[in-house]
C-alpha cells in the first residue's frame, strides 16, 4: 500500500489508504510528500549501495497510530543516538493539518517536542553525525518547508491588488514545526562540525533554488529565517556563491519586469548589502553588471518604498567601494526618476544624498548639468516635503564643497529655480530654506550671484514683453472681429 502512495502522489485513496493518506493533509504542494526525490536532487544518491534499514531508500512515516514518543538522546547509549536520531527524523517527517486546531494535537505535540531535541543535539554538538544521518536530515527539512505557498490575497478574488503595505501579513498557521524546522537547519549549516564537503552534497542547487522560493512567502517571520540561513549558506559554501548570485538576478529580473510582485525583496537585498561590502577590488565585471542591470532598475517598481532603505544601502556600498561607480549610479536614479509619485522623489533625494556623500568631484563634474537640472525641478515642486528634502542637500557639508567647487555651472541652472520660491512658493518653510540657499550662493561667489540675478531679471523682462506682444496680438485679432461680424462673434 505504501509503494501505492509513493507512485500515486495525491490520487484519491480508498479506506483502506485514509490513514496513510492523511500523512500529507498538511501539505500545499502535491510533490512535497515524503519522497525524497521530489523534495532535494541529491547527486550522491546514486552511489548510496544497496537500500538497508538505514539506508539512503525514503522515509515512509508509519501510519498515525503507530507514532509514539521516543526516548530523550541522553536516555540512550552513545552507540544508539544515531539510530535514534533517524527515528526521530522519520517522526518528523509526518506532515499535519493545521488549518484545524483541534485535529491531531497529540501528533503535533510529539513532532514538536521531537523537533526541539533534535534542534537540541545538533546545537549542542554531543556527537557528530553520520553522512547518512545528514542527508536524511535534509530529505525531512525538505519534507517540511518546501512546499506550494497559498495565493497573495489579491489573486484569484477578482479584486486589484492593493498596496502591500496596507495588507495584513499572512501568518503560516504550521509555524510552530516550520520554525524548528527552520532552526534545525541554520544549527547544521552553521554548526563547527558541518563538513562542507560532505553537506554540500545534500545542500544543492536544487535545494538552494527551493529555499529562494519561499522568499516569496507573506509570513516576515519565515522570511527573516530564509535570510539568515541563506547568508550562512554563503558563506560556508563557497562553490554555491556564483549560483546564488545568479539566482537572486534572475528574481529581480522577474520582480522588475514581469511581477513587480514579489515578497522577499527586501531581505534578499538584505543579504547583498553584507555580500557587496565583502567584494574584493578591483572590482569584477560581473558585480558592475549586477548593478547596473539588476540593482538600478529595482528603482522602477512601485513598490519600491517597501525595499528602499535596504536598496539604498546596496548602491552605496558600491560607490563607496568604487568612487568611479558614482557617474553611473547617479544618470541610473535619474532615468528612473518618478514623476508623478511624490514620496517616492523624497525617497530618491535621501538615496541621492547619500549617494553624493561618497562622490569624487570628477565623477561629480561628469553628471551634474542633468543632476542639477532634476534639482532644480524638485525645488519648485509644489508638494513641500519634496522641495524641502531638495533644499535640505545644502546642509551635507560634502556636496556643499562639490557645489563650490562647481559653483560657475550649478548657479546659473537652479538661481531661477531658487528666484521662483522666493516670489511665489506657497509653503513658508520651503520659502525659508530657499532664502538661506540663496545666501550660501550669494556669500560664495558674490560676482556670480549678481551675473545670474542680470540674466534672470533680463529673461524675466523678455518674457514680459513676450507676454504682452501675444496680448496685443490677440486684441487686434478680437477687434478686426468686432468690425467684420461682430453680432457673430462668441466671447469666453
Amino acid at each position: 500500500m505504501l509503494k501505492k502512495i509513493m507512485k500515486g502522489g495525491h490520487r484519491k485513496t480508498s479506506k483502506s489508504d485514509s490513514t496513510d493518506a492523511s500523512l500529507h493533509a498538511g501539505s500545499r504542494n502535491p510533490g512535497s510528500g515524503p519522497t525524497p526525490t521530489v523534495v532535494v536532487n541529491h547527486a550522491s544518491r546514486a552511489g548510496m549501495g544497496a537500500p538497508g534499514p538505514n539506508s539512503g531508500v525514503p522515509m515512509v512515516p508509519p501510519p498515525m497510530g503507530a507514532v509514539e514518543p521516543l526516548p530523550l538522546f541522553r536516555d540512550v547509549p552513545i552507540s544508539e543516538r544515531q539510530n535514534l536520531f533517524m527515528r526521530k527524523l522519520q517522526i518528523c517527517c509526518f506532515q499535519l493539518d493545521f488549518s484545524d486546531t483541534l485535529k491531531s494535537v497529540r501528533e503535533k505535540e510529539i513532532k514538536r517536542q521531537t523537533l526541539l531535541e533534535l534542534v537540541d543535539f545538533i546545537q549542542s554538538g554531543s556527537g557528530k553525525i553520520t553522512e547518512l544521518c545528514q542527508e536524511e536530515m535534509i530529505k525531512m527539512v525538505g519534507i517540511n518547508i518546501f512546499r506550494c505557498l497559498p495565493p497573495a490575497s489579491h489573486e484569484n478574488t477578482g479584486q486589484e491588488a492593493t498596496d502591500p503595505e496596507e495588507e495584513e501579513p499572512y501568518l503560516e498557521p504550521s509555524w510552530p514545526h516550520l520554525q524548528l524546522v527552520y532552526e534545525l537547519l541554520l544549527r547544521y549549516a552553521v554548526s563547527s562540525d558541518t563538513d562542507t564537503k560532505v553537506a554540500k552534497r545534500y545542500i544543492d542547487h536544487s535545494f538552494v533554488l527551493k529555499l529562494l522560493d519561499l522568499f516569496d512567502s507573506e509570513d516576515p517571520r519565515e522570511r527573516e529565517y530564509l535570510k539568515t540561513i541563506l547568508h550562512r549558506i554563503y558563506g560556508k559554501f563557497m562553490v554555491h556563491r556564483p549560483f546564488i548570485r545568479k539566482s537572486i538576478n534572475n528574481i529581480f529580473y522577474r520582480f522588475i519586469y514581469e511581477t513587480e510582485r514579489y515578497s522577499g525583496v527586501g531581505e534578499l537585498l538584505e543579504i547583498l548589502g553584507s555580500i557587496i561590502n565583502g567584494f574584493a577590488l578591483p572590482m569584477k565585471e560581473e558585480h558592475k553588471l549586477f548593478l547596473v542591470r539588476a540593482l538600478i532598475p529595482l528603482h522602477k517598481p512601485k513598490p519600491v518604498a517597501m525595499y528602499h532603505q535596504q536598496l539604498s544601502y546596496c548602491i552605496t556600498q558600491f560607490v563607496e567601494k568604487d568612487y568611479k561607480l558614482a557617474d553611473t549610479v547617479i544618470r541610473g536614479l535619474l532615468r528612473y526618476w518618478p514623476l508623478t509619485n511624490c514620496q517616492k522623489e523624497v525617497l530618491f533625494l535621501g538615496e541621492l544624498e547619500e549617494v553624493l556623500e561618497a562622490t569624487q568631484s570628477a565623477e561629480f563634474q561628469r553628471c551634474m548639468v542633468p543632476l542639477f537640472r532634476q534639482i532644480a525641478r524638485c525645488l519648485n515642486s509644489s508638494h513641500f516635503q519634496v522641495a524641502e528634502r531638495a533644499l535640505f542637500l545644502w546642509n551635507n557639508e560634502h556636496i556643499v564643497s562639490l557645489i563650490a567647487q562647481n559653483r560657475q555651472v550649478v548657479l546659473p541652472i537652479i538661481f531661477e529655480a531658487l528666484e521662483r520660491n522666493i516670489q511665489s512658493h506657497w509653503n513658508q518653510a520651503v520659502h525659508g530654506l530657499t532664502v538661506n540657499v540663496r545666501k550660501m550662493f550669494m556669500e560664495m561667489d558674490a560676482e556670480l550671484f549678481d551675473e545670474c540675478q542680470r540674466q534672470f531679471a533680463e529673461k524675466e523682462a523678455r518674457a514680459r514683453e513676450l507676454q504682452e506682444q501675444r496680448e496685443m496680438t490677440w486684441k487686434k485679432l478680437a477687434d478686426v472681429a468686432a468690425e467684420r461680424g461682430g453680432d457673430y462673434m462668441v466671447t469666453v
